[in-house]
């Protein structure tokens, strides 16, 4: 909560090229392209997908990469241009007008070719920063089909700590063919993470149980409630891990979860 309070958000997100479409949160349909019934019965597909934001290119545009050398375009332009380092098309002169003098020649470029080969470093057009301890995991928009002609590496931020460009860098893959990037389809997914969440002695340290002769009677009966009763009640309720989670968040009460984990 702030000194108002109101509670403080764990993630904010700056415009800074004026228009960009906004973030938006992530959808448990995935936009629409989930199967209907993973849409409806698995709750764990819909707690991923929905997790975070999404975060859109600020404009239209297309890449092209032939092995050694990537050529760019954009909505409006007439022309490719080899890339090394491009500005957003009239961004420097909107970025000097309303930056501090001393800032003033230092807007962050829109793509970048960097050293290794068809790696492309994009702008999203936004800044970031976000709450004490929290990060953002940058990563390609969860369960969205992905485009075979691009992958998208992930990255942890510690954008508390960290105010700038909100990027991600695009590894193109296939050569000699445009691959274009729509203001109307995610690029990335921005999901908050608390630091403590990915600290070294958490991923150090986790449980082990190396044989099932090592069970002990709660995690069998554990298994018998959550697989085995519930596959044997003809009458059982469909999705009924979904039906719990959704009414304990509801609820705000914890509560234990049978049947299937659709």
């Amino acid at each position: 909560m702030n000194v108002s309070g109101q509670p403080v958000p764990a993630v904010t997100f700056y415009t800074a090229i004026p228009g960009c479409r906004p973030p938006m949160r992530a959808d448990p349909s995935v936009l629409g392209t989930l199967p209907a019934r993973g849409f409806q019965y698995c709750e764990a597909l819909r707690a991923a997908s929905s997790f975070g934001w999404y975060v859109f290119p600020p404009i239209d545009f297309t890449l092209q990469w032939d092995g050694s050398q990537v050529i760019w375009t954009y909505r409006g332009a007439k022309a490719w241009y080899p890339l090394a380092s491009a500005q957003f098309p009239g961004y420097q002169a909107v970025f000097d007008r309303v930056a501090p003098s001393r800032l003033r020649g230092f807007s962050p470029p829109f793509l970048t070719s960097v050293t290794e080969p068809g790696i492309v470093q994009v702008w999203s057009g936004l800044m970031i920063e976000s709450a004490e301890d929290w990060s953002v995991l940058v990563r390609p928009p969860a369960n969205l089909p992905r485009n075979l002609a691009f992958d998208l590496y992930e990255g942890i931020v510690e954008t508390d700590r960290w105010f700038g460009p909100l990027f991600t860098n695009i590894r193109l893959i296939k050569t000699d063919v445009p691959i274009h990037f729509s203001t109307e389809i995610p690029l990335i997914q921005v999901q908050p993470l608390h630091r403590s969440a990915y600290a070294e002695e958490v991923s150090n340290t986790f449980g082990l149980v190396a044989n099932p002769t090592e069970f002990t009677d709660e995690a069998w009966a554990r298994y018998e409630r959550t697989i085995v009763k519930p596959n044997l009640d003809p009458q059982r309720p469909v999705a009924a891990y979904a039906t719990s989670v959704r009414r304990r968040r509801r609820s705000g009460c914890p509560m234990s979860a049978a049947g299937d984990a659709r």
